[in-house]
């Protein structure tokens, strides 16, 4: 028998900080923000795959799709201890986690780990402590660092995962900027970065070719994709 399921990651930017990642034959959608970015109008929600939700934290740029998606792929929501209770109790599939803990799924293992920034649902209740996510395919390593500052405790990181990407947020005032994003790539140890919460709205908006520039003239590769487009590791 042939083995059908592809060795590599790919990794889809649906705008904002929305991610689609297909690994190990599993679908998986991060922070789904779609129907409320106007710049994200070509993507069609009801044909989303999803075997699995990310969230990394509660804010409503990054949960607003969460139910849509979940009811029409039985998606099982992954996040802190909070966000997932508070989706279990409306009958979604949920896994809790908490900061420092590791599951191994079907896809992969998964690990939730520090963020410095704030989690409520837009309803204002409590959304538990934001997080990051090391996922380590079969292949590739990446690090989706949520909404953050830069913090120490990306250093950590490379201590158990060789990471092959870094998804960073770019945007500023709400989470680090390009020059932060730069160090946080040094902590890492990754010099791939994909860059993302950045333009949706005029809080954070960038001049795309001054980061890019920024980074490769410290010897790193930024990514912006358009919205829709794809990379694979």
């Amino acid at each position: 028998m042939f083995n059908l399921k592809s060795d590599k990651m790919k990794i889809t930017y649906y705008g904002h900080a929305s991610l689609g990642i297909e690994v190990g034959g599993k679908h998986i959608i991060v922070d789904p923000f779609i129907t409320g970015n106007p710049q994200a109008a070509t993507i069609n929600l009801s044909t989303i795959k999803a075997d699995y939700i990310l969230l990394t934290h509660a804010h409503a740029d990054h949960v607003l799709d969460v139910e849509a998606i979940a009811k029409n792929t039985n998606a099982v929501i992954i996040s802190n201890a909070e966000i997932a209770s508070h989706y279990a109790k409306k009958g979604f599939n949920s896994h809790p986690m908490n900061h420092g803990g590791s599951w191994k799924f079907d896809f992969g293992k998964v690990k939730y780990v520090n963020a410095i920034h704030s989690s409520s649902f837009p309803d204002g209740s409590y959304g538990g402590n934001p997080g990051g996510f090391v996922i380590e395919g079969e292949h590739k390593n990446i690090y989706i660092a949520g909404d953050t500052a830069l913090t120490y405790d990306m250093k950590l990181i490379p201590l158990r995962t060789k990471l092959d990407l870094v998804i960073l947020p770019i945007g500023n005032n709400f989470t680090m900027d390009v020059e932060d994003a730069i160090i946080a790539s040094d902590f890492v140890e990754c010099d791939k970065v994909l860059g993302y919460h950045y333009d949706t709205f005029g809080y954070i908006e960038i001049n795309h070719e001054e980061a890019i520039r920024k980074f490769f003239d410290k010897g790193k590769d930024l990514m912006l994709l358009p919205i829709g487009d794809s990379i694979e590791l």
